[in-house]
């Protein structure tokens, strides 16, 4: 199982599951992150934390935290 925060910078992948639950998954569906999209890592911050990706066409950066919470392929 490979997490989002485990995918490297410049490498495009495709989100295969959520975890979490009730507020903290429904705050991830609702920026675009859903079962089957693709994912573009574009930046991490000097410390790691947050993590810059492109997503849906726009740019969203995502807590370590939150980043952990989604499995990618």
């Amino acid at each position: 199982m490979k997490t989002l925060r485990q995918a490297k910078v410049g490498e495009t992948v495709r989100v295969v599951k959520l975890y979490g639950e009730g507020a903290v998954k429904r705050r991830i569906m609702d920026m675009g992150i859903t079962r089957g999209v693709t994912v573009f890592i574009r930046k991490l911050a000097p410390l790691g934390d947050p993590i810059e990706v492109t997503v849906r066409g726009y740019e969203l950066s995502l807590r370590k935290a939150d980043a952990e919470m989604i499995e990618v392929e």
